[in-house]
């Protein structure tokens, strides 16, 4: 018995060497989350305030949990449900529901993919598609709803989701998203065709290409006007809204999810370790390189927001100097940007009826930049509007996109290993069955 048990542990398979293991680990802890949760999250919550509950979190809640996922993985080196099991058979249920959590959330992971497929292959268009509205049928004038909403969310919600008036009526099958999901699975399915052989290949550039994309936002967003104030509205911390408990949850809702813990596919991993790793040092590693991401990433996306700010403001200020130059008929370029506030001021005190009976908007850098939007909508609604006003916006555009599809596709290796690993574990399919089919089939 003791033989075959020793066979069976030989004959797991093996990860190349430990740098593969950290970037695979790496990779599915550092997802979407890290780009579109975690700014919103800074934004809403008070700036640089909400880092201390969430490092508080991240000490006492996601290092331990993490340690805990690499460790029994690395020891008993099965999957979610045989480790749980083994530990205790009252406890089987918790890995047979980490493999459904992964088996659910990996559709929901893939279809953003689909999504980002979509908006990658139109980015290579000039101008975007999502930069201007679409003429109407009658070739009379913009689309209507388009005019009274903006571009982006035109293209997000009418060309891209084609969404139904509401939750009853049910749309029908979008085939060009059709094609994408099947595209993005079969990515999918190409990284998993030797399970973590290829995987393990495949980390090398989805787990380091967002690092590089970031790196090139950053460099670029810090050039842009506005920047700054992006910088200094996510930074800038408000210590009052620490009194709020909610504060405190999101924070530690946002270490759990963000490290991908209970999930089982950090526990799948693990398993193919050799049994004296030090899983205590990676735990560290991974938990401190993915709040690092976080922190990197929203520096590179609260620049851009700033910039999407100022441009707002001034394009806000532009209809004001439009109204006021018309009704007082100053000649063109008397008022400009840069005079905005002191003419503003001067005829608040000279023509105030006057300045009251026009339609004058409110421009306040700050109002723009507190509009705050988290997942799909700053992905694919304000960052989309931000890349329109950058010089090459087609290029910004696939980077960030081929950015995103990096990083959904490294959690999609973690999520899909927490569901295929404990398959195999409990041999639920014959051995003459090629592990290829069984993937595939997963899929």
């Amino acid at each position: 018995m003791g033989k075959t048990k020793d066979s069976e542990v030989e004959e797991r398979p093996k990860w190349d060497n430990k740098f593969q293991y950290m970037l695979t680990c790496i990779g599915f802890a550092v997802g979407l989350g890290n780009i579109w949760r975690f700014p919103y999250l800074c934004q809403i919550y008070g700036g640089g305030a909400f880092l201390i509950p969430y490092l508080i979190a991240l000490v006492f809640e996601g290092l331990p949990l993490l340690y805990l996922e690499l460790a029994i993985g690395q020891r008993l080196r099965m999957g979610s449900i045989g480790v749980w099991n083994s530990i205790s058979p009252m406890l089987g249920g918790l890995g047979v529901a980490s493999m459904i959590v992964s088996f659910l959330v990996g559709i929901f992971y893939n279809t953003i993919l689909a999504w980002v497929l979509w908006y990658f292959f139109h980015s290579f268009q000039n101008p975007l598609p999502w930069s201007k509205c679409p003429v109407n049928a009658n070739l009379t004038g913009y689309n209507e709803e388009c005019v009274k909403s903006t571009p982006a969310n035109y293209f997000w919600y009418r060309e891209t989701l084609n969404i139904t008036p509401d939750i009853e009526t049910s749309g029908s099958l979008q085939w060009w998203l059709v094609i994408c999901l099947a595209s993005a699975w079969s990515v999918v399915y190409i990284c998993f065709i030797r399970g973590i052989k290829s995987i393990g290949k495949a980390v090398y550039v989805t787990a380091t290409f967002p690092y590089l994309v970031l790196t090139i936002f950053l460099i670029r967003a810090l050039t842009l006007p506005g920047s700054t104030d992006g910088l200094v509205y996510l930074f800038t911390p408000k210590w009052e809204i620490l009194k709020n408990p909610q504060v405190w949850l999101d924070a530690a809702t946002q270490i759990f999810f963000s490290l991908s813990v209970a999930f089982g596919g950090l526990i799948a991993f693990s398993s193919y370790n050799e049994e004296r790793n030090n899983c205590e040092r990676d735990a560290v590693v991974v938990g401190v390189i993915n709040s690092a991401t976080s922190l990197y990433a929203s520096i590179s996306i609260f620049a851009i927001l700033g910039f999407k700010a100022t441009n707002g403001l001034n394009s806000c200020r532009n209809e004001n100097i439009m109204s006021l130059t018309n009704h007082f008929e100053f000649s063109d370029q008397n008022i400009t940007l840069e005079n905005y506030n002191d003419w503003f001021e001067y005829l608040n005190r000279t023509s105030p009826d006057d300045l009251a009976s026009l339609n004058i908007k409110r421009c306040e850098l700050q109002t723009f930049l507190d509009q705050s939007a988290s997942g799909t909508g700053l992905a694919f609604i304000v960052i989309t509007e931000a890349v329109i006003e950058m010089p090459g916006s087609q290029i910004w555009a696939i980077l960030f996109f081929v950015m995103l599809f990096s990083l959904g596709l490294s959690s999609m290796f973690g999520t899909i290993e927490g569901v295929l690993t404990p398959i195999n574990d409990l041999k639920l399919v014959p051995k003459w069955i090629p592990s290829e089919v069984v993937t595939g089939t997963c899929k």
